[in-house]
């Protein structure tokens, strides 16, 4: 059985699946951290709405984060589990 959205509901927001450490940018001007501003992922949050906590390279850390607001710029390398 598959969900189907509320006829009122507007697009559904393209999420993102990163871990801490993947590296991102500003997509958007943000408090104190201009567009294109990178940073680094320090906290995954979320089920249905997944939210990220970045540490911008100007020193400003910024929660609840998305896909509206940053982009993926570097995936940090993960081990392969055997």
């Amino acid at each position: 059985m598959a969900w189907t959205p509320h006829s009122l509901a507007g697009e559904p927001i393209p999420e993102l699946d990163l871990s801490p450490g993947d590296r991102v940018a500003a997509a958007v001007d943000l408090p104190d951290v201009p567009a294109g501003t990178e940073g680094r992922v320090t906290l995954a949050d979320g089920f249905s709405w997944k939210r990220y906590t970045v540490r911008f390279e100007n020193g400003v850390f910024l929660g609840f984060l998305d896909s509206r607001h940053i982009n993926v710029v570097k995936r940090r390398r993960r081990l392969r589990r055997r």
